[in-house]
């Protein structure tokens, strides 16, 4: 029981029980004071600055989700799923409703987080949004700088089945789109009478349109990304049943996975103090390192799945975007939007 609250608590968040898990994790004291950055290998030091600090930049959302950064324009993209928005953060920390709705528009939606949650810049310049109540990924139909809620579907199926309620995604180089589909945006998770597809999926959308099923074997993938040479995929599995981990594939071709292997487990960190959160959100930087948001808040890999330093926010982390030139991070946590200057 104690375990299944906990998933509740990390993905289909309330704003009632996800500010009852804040406090119990804080206590009286500020939510600055819970920062810390841990280097565990000195070659964090060749990411990190050691004098970087854990900032807060935005706050009094209700969870958040998908940061994307455009560098035409220098700000901040990110989902609040519960509030069905995207709100635009700029270089002043200034914070305005972007879209609304982002990823529902019937007011008798009745799963569960209406909003969108991975938000993705496609190679033509669009906005693509993995929408959990309409269960598709879509595509605003208007540019950036004009921003407009009416999208178009780009994929809503799978073999003539509704997608679950696609949640992160990355694009190749090529323009193809990898994304994953768990049931988070249902409200019965995996016994909602709505589901018509038997597994999660892991897939990829080629340029052609076709979809492949690159894999149907995790219970809740999550996040995802691409290494900076597309030659390998990262997945996150958030399942406190059987352990969160992240999974490491290599790519023959575009969607054409192979030689699938566990990265990294975290299971032995389930319920620990201060482990707050399962893998989720993941970007790779040109030089091959994994920040990965999980246990605790971030999760910093080389290339060899070694462990090279964690940044603990105190909070129930859910995803991280690089600025263009990867000197800065972005970290959507709970309510708040965080930020950690890089080397």
């Amino acid at each position: 029981m104690i375990k299944k609250v906990l998933f509740l608590l990390v993905f289909i968040v309330t704003a009632s029980c996800k500010m009852s898990w804040t406090k119990e994790i804080l206590g009286d004291g500020s939510i600055t004071s819970n920062f810390s950055i841990e280097i565990l290998d000195d070659e964090a030091l060749q990411v990190l600055d050691s004098k970087s600090t854990l900032k807060i930049v935005a706050s009094g959302f209700d969870w958040v989700e998908g940061p994307l950064w455009i560098e035409d324009g220098q700000y901040l993209l990110f989902s609040d799923i519960p509030k069905n928005k995207v709100y635009k953060l700029n270089a002043q920390n200034d914070t305005v409703t972007y879209l609304n709705p982002s990823g529902f528009d019937v007011e008798n939606y009745t799963g569960f987080g209406p909003g969108s949650n991975g938000l993705l810049l496609s190679p033509q310049g669009q906005l693509v949004l993995m929408q959990h109540g309409e269960r598709r990924v879509g595509v605003m139909k208007s540019d950036l700088d004009n921003p407009s809620p009416t999208y178009a579907s780009l994929i809503n199926s799978f073999e003539g089945k509704r997608l679950n309620s696609p949640n992160d995604g990355v694009f190749d180089k090529n323009g193809n789109l990898y994304f994953t589909d768990p049931p988070y945006g249902l409200r019965n998770l995996m016994e909602d009478e709505d589901k018509e597809l038997d597994f999660q999926g892991v897939y990829c959308l080629l340029r052609s349109g076709e979809l492949i099923l690159i894999d149907k074997e995790l219970s809740f993938p999550n996040g995802i990304t691409l290494s900076s040479d597309n030659k390998l995929l990262y997945v996150a599995v958030s399942d406190d049943n059987v352990g969160g981990a992240w999974f490491q594939y290599s790519l023959e071709a575009p969607g054409k996975a192979v030689d699938k292997k566990l990265f990294y487990d975290v299971k032995h960190l389930l319920g620990k103090p201060g482990q707050q959160g399962l893998p989720d959100g993941l970007k790779a930087n040109s030089k091959g390192y994994i920040f990965a948001t999980g246990p605790g808040g971030l999760w910093i890999f080389n290339k060899e799945a070694k462990p090279i330093a964690r940044v603990y926010t105190g909070l129930l982390t859910s995803n991280c975007a690089l600025t263009t030139n990867e000197k800065r991070l972005f970290l959507t946590a709970d309510s708040y939007i965080l930020a950690l200057d890089l080397k």
